[in-house]
């Protein structure tokens, strides 16, 4: 399990949205950079599909209570290793400082992040308040 400590100025969690619900008036939402969303997924080996945290300007801090393997993509922050897969220990915190360059930076956990989904998506919609709080 991983904890948010720390949001920063706005983090959430993301997947590739809500995809055939524009008749009811629901958007898609989703990650806002699909192509680093994705990337990072398949850096730690899950589905594009997989649920991962998007964070707005850096600032997010993590404390992990079970190993896992991680990957950060997106805008680079210091924090961990950008764009290659990274094993956390039980235990170990992590705090992610600010972009030089970009705005979104997005986490992979490898097994995804488990929250209840939606209309078949575990994003969050801000604009229309569905999905997962951030």
């Amino acid at each position: 399990m991983l904890e948010v400590v720390e949001p920063g100025p706005f983090a959430c969690v993301q997947d590739r949205g809500r995809a055939g619900y524009a008749a009811l008036g629901v958007a898609r939402a989703g990650a806002f950079d699909v192509g680093a969303h994705d990337l990072a997924n398949r850096l730690v080996g899950n589905s594009a599909q997989a649920a991962t945290i998007e964070f707005t300007f850096g600032g997010l801090t993590l404390r992990m209570h079970d190993a896992a393997t991680v990957a950060v993509t997106g805008a680079p922050v210091a924090g961990l290793d950008y764009l290659r897969p990274v094993t956390l220990p039980a235990g170990a915190m992590v705090r992610f400082g600010v972009p030089q360059a970009g705005v979104r930076s997005y986490l992979a956990v490898r097994g995804g992040i488990d929250v209840e989904p939606v209309l078949h998506s575990r994003s969050r919609d801000t604009l229309g308040d569905i999905g997962p709080p951030a």
